[in-house]
């Protein structure tokens, strides 16, 4: 979906909001937890070839996974975390703001 700004230029829905998309990690079902480490009760698991809208993150639970070892959180959902070792953002670090 995009939207026109002020200047009336096109952006995508996602521009707009500030929610970014990314992928999860091929060929893994990834659990997602109610909190930003693996002490959470797990509510859901991605299927295979998710893509997650990263709205903050946090530091957690530390978790080695396909891209890398790291204690950063993303928070995909009202009290839905996933380990950012799992989801391809590009970055070692924060890609989205600081969950509040």
């Amino acid at each position: 979906m995009s939207v026109e700004n002020d200047s009336g230029q096109v952006q995508s829905l996602a521009a707009v909001s500030g929610v970014q998309r990314f992928p999860v990690a091929p060929g893994y079902n990834v659990n997602v937890r109610s909190g930003p480490g693996t002490g959470y009760a797990i509510v859901d698991t991605l299927p295979l070839g998710a893509i997650v809208s990263v709205r903050c993150q946090c530091p957690g639970t530390t978790v080695s996974g396909p891209y890398g070892t790291t204690n950063l959180w993303d928070c995909i959902g009202n009290g839905e975390f996933v380990s950012d070792a799992y989801v391809k953002t590009g970055s070692d670090g924060y890609v989205a703001p600081r969950c509040a």
